[in-house]
Formats: C-alpha cells, structure tokens, sequence
C-alpha cells in the first residue's frame, strides 16, 4: 500500500491533536516566564517594601534583577541535558511512558505551585524552590517535546507544523491570560491560583488528546506501516520454508537450483517482498545529522539568538509614552510578551500555507544568520539600567516595529528547519532525526541562555 492509497486525515483530526499536543508541549513554561512580576514581587525585601514593590522608589534587590537571566539558564540547561538523553533513549523507553509520564509530572509541578501561591516564603527559599520548578519543568519538557517532534517525523512534512503552531499559540495564550488578570486588578499573589491551575487544565486536554491519537487511522498507518510490512514479510517466508520442509527432496532440489534470473525462482520472487530495511535496527544518530546538519545547525541558530535577547534584554525595555499612566503599566506585556508570541505563531502559522525557501536552498540558512542583527537593535532600545551602550532607538514604536521582525523571521524559520529535517533523511530514521532536531532546538535555547548573561554585561 502506498502513503496515496492509506486514509485520510478525517476532520483534519490528527492534525488538530498535535496542536493541542503542541499547546500542552510550550503553555507550562510560557506561563511561568509571563507571571514574572508575579515572582519578582516574591522576591522583595519584605522588611523595606511591600510584597508588590512597583512604584520604582527602591532599587530590586539582587534576585530580583537577575531573576530573569537564572530562570532562562535553569530552564534551558535542562532542556539541553535531558532532550540529548532523549535522543537515545527513545528507542529503548515506550513512547506512551515518555509522553503520558512528562504530561503527568509536568502537572503535578504545577498544581504545586498553585499552592504555594499561598504559602508564604523568605525571598531566597521561594527563589530555591522557583528554580528547581523550572528545572523539572523545563526536563520533562524536554522529553515531552524531543518525543513528540520524533512521533510527528514518522507522519507527513505537515504534521510538524501544528506542534510549531500549537507551542505559538501558547505564549499568546500565556500572555493574554496575565493581560486580562492586570485589566481587572487581579495583581495579588492569590490571584495566581487560577492563573497556574489554568495551565494544569490545558495539560490534562494534552493527556486526552494524545490517549485518543492510536485510536486514528490515519496515525495508525503512517506510525505503524514499516512494523506491518515486516511482520507481513516475516509471516509469509515463515509460511514458504514450512512448505519447502514438507516437500520432497527432489522437489526441493529443483527449487534451490533455479538461477536468480528465472522469472519464476525463488531469489526473484523474494527480492519483491524483502523490505529495505530491518524496522529492529536502530538508525545511526551521527549519520543522520550528516544528512540534516544545515537544518539542525539553522535551527540551533535561530533560538540562540532569540533566546539570547528574549526576555533578558526585551523585558527590561521602558517606554517613553506611558511614565505614569496605564501604557506605562500594559507596555511590557503587551509590547514584549503578547507581541512576541502572536507574530512567532503568526510565522509558525505560515508554514502550512507555503514553505519558502525550499530544504535544500542555501538562502534558508542565509536567513537564519541575518537573524543576529537583533541582537545589537535591541541591546540599543531603552533598555534600563545599562552602563556601556547609549540608547539609540528610544522610542516605543522602534521597539515595537523590531519585536514584530523579529518574532516573525523566529517562529517561521523555526518552523520550516523543524519540517524539513525530518525529511532528508528516509522513513526508517523519521523518528529519530525528529529527535535530533529536537536536541540542537534545545541547544540553542541553552547557548541563548548562557549569551543572555553577556548581552546583560555589555549593556
């Protein structure tokens, strides 16, 4: 049978799954990064200012200024760690146990959290206890995503990009989720409750959803055909040396005496049915990334320079209009979070339109290295404090104009590296390309991380 003649996607079914899938994968972790006031105002001398230090009057303490630098390094070291483990556990761990089981402790983290919402903490315990959060947040996401981008490469090209898409949409959900609870003055710690529980709901619709995708047709056949040919393979010759035992000498004597090229031998007729490739054998991992090195290595790019600025830098940009008045309050999260987030889904979303430039195109990672022009834009934005670099692009709407490029040119780049690269490399090694692209996206999330500290310096 070949992938024409399999089923269809009914209702786009499989589709809309891996979305969901996607969402569950990203709205953890985009939800502890938006509810950074939330745990910067924790963090306050609670003898000299009130837990909501936001009136400017005394300087942040040292966790709270660095806050945002140890929570990207604590969340993107471990997704490094534990995406490089997935790459080779994945053929030895059940998949259902490396997905079901991160959607589970992912959960569990968060229901913590909701609780200790209110329970009240000395600002170092609550900034241990925070970071360690987002280590296991940030590991069991890892396999999570690592699995699910190599679950994705056994299906179609266009099946990475509603995971893409679904992690794109989360921050913007994220980020209107904290919008919302500012417009109606839910600026309490208890407020958060509700905000982190919020993200308990959408991992159990991820739990769900994956439960119901073996239940698909369409899943079956893309995810299961190579294992079918195989056993269909191994029934059959099974079948036909019963048979040769059972016949006479001669009889057997004349089968195995036919030449190779006799139309009716037996070489002939099993060169038709051997498959290309033993499904028990494990695909080489460094042979694979020789096959897709441009896109690995692209991907890798993309998000140490994205990361790198967002939102160590782009956070702590001040706007120029709204000194005291509501802008002033809405401008990070809307300039910086909600903006980010709805363009990066927007240039995740546009892949399932068109995919240009094509995978083996040399302008792909032509585009991918333009991409570190951001990097001195936003360091040259009003971005306070600073020491070294004068401020350049002051106004709010450089910063603005530059947040929408930039999230754009991530989430699209970002997207077709992680549709290709499954794609160089045959059927068989899918899965574990899937993997290995998963590793070098994380890659760059950590070298994002460990450069945020420089930028943070230079400015």
């Amino acid at each position: 049978m070949t992938a024409r003649d399999g089923p269809q996607d009914r209702y786009k079914a499989v589709w809309l799954i891996f979305f969901i899938l996607g969402l569950g994968t990203l709205l953890p972790w985009n939800f502890f990064m938006t509810a950074r006031e939330y745990f910067i105002g924790r963090l306050a001398d609670l003898e000299m200012s009130p837990l909501w230090n936001q009136t400017g009057a005394l300087p942040p303490t040292y966790l709270q200024a660095m806050f945002d630098n140890f929570m990207t390094l604590c969340a993107m070291v471990p997704l490094l760690i534990f995406t490089c483990l997935n790459s080779f556990i994945h053929q030895r761990i059940p998949q259902q146990i490396r997905i079901l089981g991160s959607l589970v402790a992912i959960g569990l983290v968060f229901l913590v959290t909701a609780i200790m919402v209110k329970v009240a903490m000395e600002p170092l315990p609550f900034f241990i206890f925070t970071m360690i959060s987002i280590i296991f947040i940030n590991s069991f996401g890892a396999i999570l995503q690592s699995s699910l981008f190599g679950l994705a490469g056994l299906l179609p090209a266009s099946y990475t990009a509603p995971i893409m898409s679904g992690q794109g949409l989360a921050g913007t959900f994220a980020a209107l989720a904290m919008i919302f609870s500012i417009a109606i003055g839910a600026q309490q710690p208890e407020s958060f409750i509700g905000f982190f529980t919020t993200a308990c709901v959408a991992i159990v619709l991820a739990i769900f959803s994956y439960i119901l995708l073996p239940r698909m047709d369409f899943f079956r056949y893309y995810s299961m055909k190579d294992k079918t040919e195989y056993r269909v393979y191994n029934a059959e010759l099974e079948t036909k040396r019963d048979l040769i035992k059972k016949a006479s000498g001669v009889c057997y004597a004349l089968l195995v005496s036919l030449p190779a090229d006799e139309p009716n031998g037996m070489e002939q007729n099993n060169s038709k049915v051997i498959p290309i490739h033993n499904p028990d054998e494990r695909p080489s991992v460094i042979a694979i990334f020789r096959k897709l090195w441009v896109m690995a290595l692209s991907v890798c790019f993309i998000f140490t320079v994205t990361i790198g600025v967002f939102p160590s830098i782009t956070a702590k940009v001040s706007t120029v209009l709204g000194e005291g008045n509501g802008w002033g309050l809405y401008f990070i999260p809307v300039s910086c979070f909600l903006l980010f987030n709805v363009f990066d889904w927007t240039g995740r979303s546009l892949t399932a339109l068109f995919t240009w430039p094509g995978k083996d195109s040399c302008l792909l990672p032509v585009m991918v290295a333009l991409r570190v022009i951001f990097i001195p834009l936003f360091m040259l934005c009003n971005m306070q404090p600073r020491k070294y670099l004068p401020v350049v692009f002051s106004h709010d709407a450089w910063y603005i104009t530059f947040m929408i490029f930039f999230s754009v040119s991530n989430g699209y780049l970002a997207s077709l590296c992680m549709c290709f690269g499954p794609k160089k490399v045959l059927a068989h090694e899918a899965e574990t390309a899937g993997a290995v692209m998963a590793f070098f996206l994380s890659l760059g999330l950590a070298l994002g991380a460990a450069v945020s500290f420089l930028i943070r310096i230079l400015v």
